[in-house]
């Protein structure tokens, strides 16, 4: 198998070149990536240290892959001299939209940024302690305010698909467990809640094969891990699912992204940031 090296650059975050930059890569099966980010390269002086890392990688072996968000001329004119091939995302499309709009373009960095108002900035801290208070079933009084209700067995991507939802989408989005061990048998019949919210509910499901592999690192050689409590546990949430009419989504080959993108879509939840 082919082995190359990925330099996600950027003279902000970076997580417009990561974005972009993996979901082309992943196309290639064939070839093991190694990514390596490096953000805020906001001058000259730190893309020349950038150079010397590519340059260094370059003498291993193979030419890496350079994906560029980078705006100021100077800087990007470093990284386009190092050893590696250069992707940049901003100059192939800035040019063309010059054209389209009959305008020039600011060139400056972090415009994005100022797009983003106090209103917005607020939302979003509110949709993830939203989500952080009602994580896990740890309380139920306040799903009235919720946009999304995820439900599903430990393990299956609950919590980090809730902050997901409130960092990305400003969305208010609780998660509740269906445990075999809850008083209330929630795994084995509806849960009291689900008639009063039935809308906002959105089941969460995994192979049991894989929902193993995740609890055994977390608690290895306990009945918790076991593929048989994973196959029960499974069966009767789907089971649920099922007869209560609620959607669900298996998530065991889906990214956090593709999941919360997924909810979004199939529930017409708003974008509020």
């Amino acid at each position: 198998m082919t082995r190359r090296t990925v330099f996600y650059i950027s003279d902000r975050t970076a997580i417009t070149a990561e974005t972009i930059g993996h979901s082309l890569v992943t196309q290639f099966e064939h070839v093991q990536f190694e990514h390596i980010t490096l953000p805020f390269i906001d001058t000259v002086e730190k893309a020349k240290a950038a150079v010397d890392k590519i340059n260094h990688t370059a003498e291993r072996g193979n030419r890496p892959i350079i994906f560029s968000t980078l705006i100021d001329p100077d800087i990007r004119q470093e990284i386009i001299n190092s050893k590696g091939f250069f992707l940049d995302f901003f100059h192939s499309f800035i040019e063309i939209l010059e054209e389209e709009f009959h305008t020039e373009s600011a060139h400056a960095v972090g415009k994005y940024h100022g797009l983003v108002n106090n209103s917005a900035y607020q939302t979003r801290m509110d949709a993830v302690n939203y989500a952080l208070v009602n994580d896990d079933g740890a309380t139920t009084k306040d799903y009235n305010r919720a946009d999304v209700i995820l439900i599903g067995v430990s393990r299956t991507g609950k919590t980090p698909t809730c902050l997901y939802l409130a960092l990305q989408y400003g969305l208010y989005a609780a998660n509740y467990p269906l445990t075999e061990d809850d008083p209330s048998g929630q795994l084995f019949k509806k849960p009291a809640f689900v008639s009063t919210y039935y809308q906002k509910l959105y089941g969460l499901t995994i192979d049991p094969e894989r929902l193993q592999a995740i609890r055994t690192e977390r608690r290895p050689g306990t009945a918790y891990s076991s593929l048989k409590q994973c196959q029960f546990e499974i069966a009767k949430t789907e089971s649920l699912f099922l007869s209560a009419g609620i959607p669900y989504l298996n998530t065991t080959t889906m990214s956090i992204e593709e999941i919360a993108a997924t909810i979004v879509h199939e529930k017409n939840l708003p974008r509020r940031v």
